[in-house]
């Protein structure tokens, strides 16, 4: 017949301390888990380079103004994803300057197309007239 341990028994049995929950610790022998990802710099890549490809750059700078609040998120929280809100904010910039620069020269070819055409026709009674 045995007795059960008492508080003062120096051999302890096997199984899990007494007071603690079952299973590892959540940092076992000083073990810190990576850093996160910032959320905010993967949705300015995302969003910088869907920008390019659809939308012709129209919306890239979204997708900077998102990366330049994640690289300032990321120096408050320590959290990585330097180098995603890097390349967000070039390739947002980037794809904003390609719109500008195609916009302003669709409107120089809009106001060429409309000096350099004539304004010719042809009346109603049958002759060409140019004004």
């Amino acid at each position: 017949m045995t007795t059960p341990p008492s508080g003062n028994d120096p051999y302890q049995p096997y199984g899990q301390p007494p007071n603690q929950p079952y299973g590892q610790p959540a940092a076992p022998y000083g073990y810190t888990p990576p850093p996160a990802t910032n959320g905010m710099a993967i949705a300015s890549l995302v969003v910088s380079i869907v920008s390019l490809v659809v939308c012709a750059g129209f919306t890239g700078f979204i997708g900077a103004i998102l990366g330049h609040v994640a690289k300032s998120q990321m120096k408050r929280t320590n959290e990585q994803g330097g180098g995603l809100a890097l390349a967000g904010i070039i390739v947002g910039w980037l794809g904003f300057a390609l719109f500008i620069v195609g916009a302003v020269l669709f409107v120089a070819l809009v106001v060429w197309a409309e000096n350099s055409i004539d304004d010719c026709y042809t009346d109603s009674d049958g002759y060409f007239t140019c004004d």
